[in-house]
């Protein structure tokens, strides 16, 4: 997915910016090492990244995903 349109976080609704976060964080695969965080704390840590620029929003109009990459990928 990278190549997509960049879509700021503030163009987002409260809801669906939640909602892609917690979906993000929730995916198989993830790893927040030794010590599980809670779910607030990783929507919490991720929404501290994209407000940042470590990372950013990128949607895919061919699938129609989004999805959140480091900011440096972009």
């Amino acid at each position: 997915m990278a190549e997509g349109i960049l879509v700021p976080y503030t163009a987002l609704s409260e809801p669906a910016l939640t909602g892609l976060i917690a979906e993000f964080v929730t995916r198989s695969g993830t790893d927040y090492g030794p010590e599980e965080a809670s779910l607030a704390r990783r929507i919490a840590d991720v929404r501290r990244q994209l407000e940042r620029g470590e990372a950013v929003i990128v949607f895919d109009p061919d699938t129609e995903t989004a999805n959140i990459v480091p900011g440096d990928r972009r």
